[in-house]
């Protein structure tokens, strides 16, 4: 299906949740990735969520109040908020909870997602953007809850037949 163009590179963007209850959004860019004409995409192959506080330092749940719950998610379209898990355009996506107890507890949904060709993998992207939403059901005053996605990919050519599937499957999951 896919033959490498590349090694394994890994993608890292930082997504800074300031206010509760509200979506925060960040992109990562491929175009220079992906190319229509050669049939060239992205293969990503994991997807890691690094939770840091205000600052580089400090720990998360100072931002955070008890019973509070992080969600984030990685995805290949501009969905404009969260979305469900049987979402085509999911490709990853993590939670983080913090008990009344203070006790954190983080789970990864999707590593990176398994619902489609080559899921054995990876999961293909011939989408020019990666879209990460966030959200928080509360952070605490002059704090920050930083979220870093480091993604690791490499570029693929696939065939005339399998990029075709692909762009109509994500066309198809954008109605």
């Amino acid at each position: 299906m896919a033959t490498k163009k590349t090694s394994i590179f890994t993608l890292t963007e930082r997504l800074t949740i300031s206010a509760g209850a509200t979506d925060t959004f960040a992109t990562i860019d491929l175009g220079s990735y992906v190319d229509v004409g050669d049939r060239q995409a992205i293969q990503v192959h994991s997807v890691d969520y690094i939770f840091q506080g205000t600052t580089g330092q400090e720990h998360v749940e100072i931002a955070l109040a008890s019973d509070d719950s992080v969600l984030v998610q990685l995805t290949d379209l501009n969905r404009g908020g969260l979305v469900f898990a049987d979402d085509r355009s999911l490709v990853s996506s993590a939670s983080l909870y913090k008990s009344t107890a203070g006790e954190l507890n983080m789970e990864a949904d999707q590593y990176p997602d398994n619902f489609g060709k080559g899921s054995d993998d990876g999961r293909y992207v011939v989408n020019d953007q990666l879209y990460i939403t966030g959200r928080a059901t509360q952070v605490n005053s002059n704090t920050a809850v930083n979220v870093t996605l480091r993604v690791n990919a490499s570029i693929v050519s696939l065939t005339a037949k399998d990029f075709m599937a692909i762009a109509i499957q994500s066309t198809a999951a954008d109605n």
